[in-house]
């Protein structure tokens, strides 16, 4: 590393903090990734009109333009003008919208395995907070016993929903003893605490764990709102997907607008939302970062209610989906079965290629740099797959005399190897 740093000489100590990385990911939010991703495209859509090197800085202003209301100083009064006329809209370019989800690298939750994860963080936590110069005895946790009611449960392949249940029951008494002993332990220490940030988190998540857990345990439920599913990630929470190999999957859902084969986040969310409901706020972000409208939207059927079908007419815009009612007896092809492949075609590279399917990071800001970044990775790779066709040209045409000088070389070299070979007999090399 520091040989690829430049050092002259080697150094024990490291070049930099290994958080540097961290810091810097953190700062590539939604709103820097998401506007690296419209400079791309601006990129793009200059290679395709050939003014690559010509197109402005969508942060910085135009300064041929002025701005109304500034006159210039020994100017007289404005005369007051008509109102000017709203300019009409202006309408470019087809969008695809579409959500999906970006599972987390956590086991699968279970009321058991939750339990029991979070009955052995409070051991750890009685282990650290225990001190034998302020409390006299040490609490007792069981911890032996309760590993062992576990592991009854777990092991077992097939497992009842009774004794399920009394297993969980067990757990759950395991763990208001230990929560009970930690604020014995705490009440001791005064003024001063004894944990460190990182462990007061652990402790606030087991005591919601504890509740969420015991609430549905007394009303035999299975549901709670904002239910933890990972003590160790307790921002992650399940998003019902209905698919066929996961009907619940763990981890933030997202939703994308697809432009040119370039890929745009407009939401990120670890709580689940309907998309169908946000479709207009979408249609919105489009025209914020290009200007205009789209002349078309391309969405699946959770967007084509009522509501979205009215506003699009209204503001002119196309919905490129199947219509409302039942179908007519001539049918008319308003939607072709393959119009929706490269949305999914992009989530499926995204998610067989660049890790979206199991996202890593640990922390919640750390997730969703990765997954913006992900996004990010993609439109570079689509552009970089456009500009060698600009690229390819100029290369050619610099390096045309070059590339003749060696041919004629390599061919006066081949017809010296005849001559060496053959005896001075003339071989029809243009044959071979």
């Amino acid at each position: 590393m520091q040989y690829f740093l430049g050092y002259s000489s080697f150094n024990p100590e490291p070049p930099f903090d290994a958080s540097l990385f961290v810091e810097f990911r953190n700062r590539m939010g939604l709103e820097q990734i998401n506007a690296i991703n419209e400079r791309i495209h601006a990129l793009y859509q200059g290679i395709e009109t050939g003014m690559a090197d010509s197109i402005p800085d969508p942060k910085e202003p135009d300064h041929n333009t002025t701005n109304e209301g500034n006159t210039p100083q020994d100017s007289g009064p404005v005369e007051p003008t008509e109102k000017q006329p709203e300019e009409a809209p202006v309408f470019k370019g087809r969008v695809l919208f579409d959500a999906t989800a970006c599972p987390q690298d956590i086991a699968y939750p279970t009321d058991l395995g939750l339990l029991s994860e979070a009955r052995e963080k409070s051991e750890e936590l009685i282990d650290e907070i225990y001190c034998h110069a302020l409390h006299l005895k040490k609490p007792r946790t069981y911890r032996q016993a309760a590993r062992k009611e576990f592991l009854k449960i777990a092991q077992k392949k097939n497992k009842k929903p009774s004794a399920i249940r009394k297993a969980v029951g067990k757990q759950l008494r395991y763990l208001a003893r230990n929560l009970k002993s930690i604020d014995k332990l705490l009440d001791k220490y005064g003024k001063c605490f004894p944990l460190d940030p990182r462990q007061q988190k652990y402790l606030m998540v087991i005591h919601t764990l504890y509740e969420q857990q015991k609430a549905m345990f007394d009303t035999k439920k299975h549901t709670a709102p904002d239910r933890i599913v990972s003590i160790h990630q307790p921002h992650v929470r399940p998003i019902v997907r209905g698919k066929t190999n996961a009907k619940v999957e763990f981890g933030a859902k997202i939703h994308i607008s697809l432009v040119d084969g370039y890929a745009f986040l407009d939401e990120l969310s670890w709580d689940a939302f309907n998309e169908g409901s946000h479709m207009m706020a979408y249609v919105e972000h489009y025209r914020r970062r290009f200007g205009y409208y789209p002349r078309e939207v391309l969405a699946g059927q959770i967007y084509c209610n009522r509501k979205n079908r009215k506003e699009l007419k209204e503001k002119g815009i196309r919905l490129v989906a199947k219509p409302l009612g039942r179908p007519p007896a001539v049918k008319k092809k308003h939607l072709s079965p393959g119009e929706r492949n490269p949305i999914e075609g992009k989530f499926g590279q995204a998610k067989t290629a660049y890790g979206l399917a199991n996202i890593k990071a640990r922390l919640k800001n750390t997730s969703e740099s990765w997954i913006a970044c992900i996004f990010l990775v993609l439109n570079l790779v689509k552009l970089a797959g456009a500009a060698p066709l600009c690229l390819l040209v100029t290369t050619i045409s610099w390096d045309f005399a070059a590339v003749c000088h060696r041919v004629s070389a390599l061919e006066l070299r081949l017809r010296q190897f005849q001559r060496t070979i053959a005896g001075g007999k003339n071989w029809n090399f243009g044959a071979i």
